[in-house]
Formats: structure tokens, C-alpha cells, sequence
């Protein structure tokens, strides 16, 4: 199928997508080095330079290229939690793509945002306005660190499929949900560092982190550590500071599941910024191969949850207690869904994290096991 990339940025969400089997037809971008950088990394197709507020002049570009899906991230700054919440210019990006998805009518369509824009009233009247278009959508919050990425990173997706069911999307893409948060050495075992500093938005916060657990969000900004800092108690580490910096943009960069071989520029607080805006190329692939998936009419296997749902009868806030008592025991025991899970059920008492809860406490944590090992022989049977 043929993509049009609104809000490109350098092009992750082009490049998920191109891995995926799509052809890319064109992109659009108002930053000037964003667009410098995407078009150092795609030479097949040209990211132009488009103030995409200006709808009408949008449309009649994009329609001559008949899409068959638009995709984009409208800027998120004006949601971010980062920020003070109040929605802005910026945030009104996100009617205008509404408004040129409507317009030309794409067969598919994929909006990505901050998870908090969700609840806001530029998003209602965007989800209005594609509703009256006809559109079926799939508006759902996905981890990165479950998709692929190791990295922590909750994004908000509104998927759209002309004359469809809302949700129509939502089976493929919890079918694709690994179970089991991805750390940075599983994805990179030659990462360069153990150990990195992350600067927080508040000296409340942890700031240095392990490779051995999934990364924190990677923003936009990327600041060294403060000779002055203090550890915190929940640190990785409590000591050797000298030994532990900030990562560089292209080990960010890794995080987000670019290939070493993507160009970026030659400053680092342009590119630090382009990193950080970025959607993960990895949890752009895994949307493309589910919208994929959907299209073909492929069979959609049962994620964890939903077996739970459909095979045990569980209601849907018991299958997810029991998803979230298996990622708490994973978190501490580093589990992989294919160990041996009888002897993590006899030795679960035993172990120190778990020694001071409560017997209905590890009953549950137990009963999750259970069900983990029921789930495995399920998929091994079919």
C-alpha cells in the first residue's frame, strides 16, 4: 500500500513502514533540518516542506499522490505531560491532520500522540470530524517496551479504516503486545555502557539506569550529569558517579530502533531533538504489519490477556491482574515465557524480594505462573 508521512519529523514512522513492505510516496515537514535529514536517509521519495495548517493547500498536494494510508505524528508539545497542559497552536495540528485525512480519504489512516492527548478538546473535535467521515477507529495506548523497543515510551494511536467497526484493529495489535517488557541488553548486547544518566524532570526522580531494564522515555533534550548529583534511592547505582554520563544522541537513537546506518546531522542538539521526537522505527513496523495483517484477512492469534478473556472465562480486569502479577514477578525474577515455571512456582516463597508478602499475594503471583505455563502448551498445541 502507498503512504503519505504528515509531521515526518527525520522519519521514523517512514521507515517502520518501509521495513514493513509499504511504499512511501511522499512526506511533508515544516522544519527545515527534519527535512535535510529525512531526505539524506530516503532517496527513493522526497519530504517537502509544507505548513500543514494550511489544510486546503495540504490536501491538494496530497490528493494527486491517492494514498492509500496518511500517517503522521502531529506535534505533541502542547499535550506533552511534560508541559503545562494547555493546548496551543501547536496542538491544533492535530484538527488540521483530522481535516486533510478527511478531505482525501485515505483508506487507512494512522495518528500518533502522547498518551494525555487523548482527553483533550482539540482531539475530541479531531475524532468528530474523522467519525463524520466515516471512519472505524482504533484508539489505543501502546507501550514501546512490549513492541520491540526497549525502551518505556506510552504512546496514544487512532487508527482509522474507511466505512469500519470501531476497534477493528484492536485484536491484531494486542495480538503483537509481547508479554514481557524488553530490556536494552536483550535488544543490544554490546550496548557501551551498564550503566547511564537520564536527566529527570524532578530531583524526586531516579535519573540513572541499568541496561538490564527497558530504557526511560527519550526525550527531546539530553543534558549531562551534574557534577553535584545525588544518587537516588532508586538508582541503578549508588556510587562511581565518574564512571556513569548521559548517553549520546546515537546511542539514543539505538533506543528508539534506528539503524546505525541512518544519517543524521552533524549538530548534536538538532539531531538529540529529532531523536526524541521520533516514533520508534520498531513500533512503526509492528502497526504497519498488523494494519497489514488486517487487510490480508490473516488469522489473529490470542495475546496472553486475551486467552485469559476467552479460554478461562477471566473478565477483562482479572486477565489484567493476572498479566500484572507475571510482569511483577518478571520484573525481579527476569523470567523469559519459555523457563521452566514449575520451579520459579517451588521457589517463589523463597525468594528475598517476595519472602515479606502477604500467602494471598503470592498465591496470585503463583496462579499467574499457572496460567503462563497453560497459555505456552495452548500455543504449542495450535
Amino acid at each position: 500500500m502507498k503512504v503519505v508521512d504528515l509531521f515526518s519529523g527525520c522519519g521514523g514512522m517512514s521507515l517502520g513502514f518501509s521495513e514493513a513492505g509499504y511504499e512511501i510516496a511522499a512526506a511533508f515537514e515544516f522544519w527545515d533540518a527534519a527535512i535535510k535529514c529525512y531526505n539524506c536517509n530516503f532517496p527513493s521519495h522526497m519530504c517537502q516542506k509544507q505548513d500543514l495548517s494550511e489544510v486546503s493547500e495540504a490536501v491538494a498536494k496530497i490528493k494527486q499522490l491517492k494514498p492509500d494510508i496518511i500517517v503522521g505524528g502531529p506535534p505533541c508539545q502542547d499535550f506533552s505531560s511534560a508541559g503545562k497542559r494547555v493546548e496551543g497552536k501547536r496542538a491544533a495540528l492535530t484538527l488540521s491532520f483530522a481535516e486533510i485525512v478527511s478531505e482525501v480519504h485515505p483508506q487507512f489512516f494512522l495518528m500518533e500522540n502522547v498518551s494525555t492527548a487523548k482527553k483533550s478538546n482539540t482531539y475530541k473535535a479531531a475524532r468528530e470530524k474523522l467519525k463524520e467521515s466515516g471512519y472505524g477507529l482504533t484508539e489505543i495506548v501502546l507501550d514501546a517496551s512490549l513492541y520491540g523497543v526497549p525502551q518505556k515510551r506510552k504512546r496514544f494511536f487512532c487508527i482509522g479504516h474507511d466505512k469500519d467497526n470501531d476497534n477493528f484493529l484492536f485484536d491484531e495489535l494486542k495480538s503483537r503486545e509481547q508479554l514481557f517488557p524488553l530490556t536494552v541488553r536483550e535488544k543490544y548486547p554490546d550496548f557501551p555502557t551498564q550503566y547511564y544518566y537520564r536527566h529527570p524532570r524532578s530531583y524526586t526522580r531516579r535519573a540513572i539506569f541499568s541496561i538490564d531494564e527497558p530504557a526511560p522515555t527519550v526525550r527531546g533534550v539530553n543534558r549531562p550529569m551534574p557534577a553535584s548529583y545525588h544518587f537516588h534511592p532508586g538508582d541503578a547505582i549508588q556510587s562511581n558517579p565518574e564512571n556513569i554520563s548521559s548517553l549520546t544522541y546515537k546511542e539514543r537513537a539505538q533506543l528508539q530502533t534506528f539503524p546505525p546506518t541512518f544519517r543524521w546531522p552533524s549538530n548534536a542538539s538538532e539531531a538529540d531533538i529529532m531523536v526524541g521526537n521520533a516514533i520508534p522505527v520498531e513500533l512503526s513496523k509492528q502497526i504497519a504489519l498488523s494494519i497489514t495483517a488486517f487487510h490480508n484477512g490473516e488469522d489473529c492469534p490470542l495475546s496472553f490477556q486475551s486467552w485469559l478473556e476467552i479460554r478461562k472465562n477471566l473478565t477483562v480486569e482479572s486477565a489484567k491482574d493476572i498479566v500484572s502479577h507475571l510482569r511483577k514477578v518478571n520484573s525481579i525474577l527476569k523470567m523469559k515465557s519459555t523457563d521452566d515455571i514449575d520451579a520459579y512456582q517451588e521457589n517463589l516463597i523463597q525468594i528475598k524480594e517476595f519472602e515479606n508478602q502477604e500467602k494471598t499475594v503470592i498465591n496470585k503471583e503463583t496462579r499467574a505462573l499457572t496460567y503462563l505455563q497453560q497459555y505456552n502448551e495452548f500455543n504449542s498445541s495450535n
